[in-house]
This record gives C-alpha cells, structure tokens and sequence, in this order.
C-alpha cells in the first residue's frame, strides 16, 4: 500500500463540510490500507483528516517545522511525528514520505504545497501522483485561470497534465492506485 500525502487547510474555523470531506479522506485511505503523510497538526482539515485516518486504524505520519508545532497545535497522536527546522524541509520530507498527494481545500499553505509538488513533478524531480480532490468546485477558478496561461505560453500544456482533478474520494484513490 502507498504512503499518501493530503495537503488541505489547518484554520480552526473552517466550515463542518470540508471537515467531513477530510475526516471521510482519512477513513478511505485507512480502509484501503494506505499510510497518511500530513501537515503535522491537530486542528482544522488537517486534523480531521489524521483522525479520520487513525479511527479506521491507518498509519499517519504527521511532519511539522519546529516553530508550528505550538501554533498549529502538533498532532501528538500521530503514529510518527516527525518535526523539521523550517517550512522548506517539511515540504521536502513531506515529498521525499509519500507516494502520491491528495490536495483538498485550503489557503496559501495548501497552495504553496500543490505548487511545490506540481512544478517538481513537471520537472521530473518525482514522478508520483496529483490529485485535487474537488467535489464542489473550490478549485475551478484557479483551474480555468491555469488553463488560460496555457494559452499565453506561460503555463505549458502537459504541466496542467500533471494534476488530476477528481470529484469524489474513490475517483481521488482510485487515480492515485492506477498510477503507482
């Protein structure tokens, strides 16, 4: 089975919907025996996620920079904690842990993390699976603004490739099975 990475939003206040879709990302990745890689912290999107993830009896492995870990409240439950020295080397061992990502709603953080993950698989630095996971349409606008610097030579086509937009959980997984 794969370690799957799922970068989503850790702002307490996000609404009871995205949390459900991350506690149910949680679960579906435990009951498919897959090990969850996530941002280290215990509240918001990301927490439901781990605990979604450890109440179907998944492995998580949660990966925080030293100065967060009292901001965003570190996941102590996590099976593996592990705690880096600054945002570039979360974002590296985050990479360098898992098998495919799994990105769900979120703020600058979460984009920076798609991006991260998207410029070095179009690089060729890594060849694992993008998956957005959008069953409301949170990322169309971005999508369809993405699509329009392909026309302008700034975007290459094949890079918007790279990541697959799925509209439920089993689509997201079964996208990420298909290609590892």
């Amino acid at each position: 089975m794969a370690a799957i990475c799922v970068f989503c939003a850790s702002s307490s206040t996000i609404e009871q919907n995205w949390l459900d879709l991350a506690t149910d990302t949680g679960k579906a990745l435990a009951a498919r025996g897959h090990t969850l890689v996530s941002g280290g912290g215990r509240v918001g999107m990301m927490g439901a996620v781990a605990e979604g993830a450890r109440s179907g009896g998944g492995h998580t492995v949660g990966v925080m920079p030293e100065q967060l870990v009292s901001r965003e409240i570190a996941d102590t439950k996590s099976d593996e904690l592990i705690v880096t020295d600054d945002m570039g080397s979360r974002k590296n061992v985050m990479i360098e842990r898992s098998d495919a990502f799994i990105v769900l709603a979120g703020g600058l953080g979460t984009l920076d993390e798609l991006f991260e993950v998207w410029t070095t698989g179009y690089l060729n630095l890594h060849r694992k699976p993008i998956v957005l996971l959008d069953p409301d349409g949170f990322y169309d606008d971005l999508l369809a603004w993405l699509d329009r610097l392909a026309d302008t030579a700034f975007v290459k086509r094949p890079a918007l490739e790279r990541v697959i937009v799925a509209r439920t959980i089993d689509a997201a997984l079964d996208t990420i099975e298909s290609r590892l």
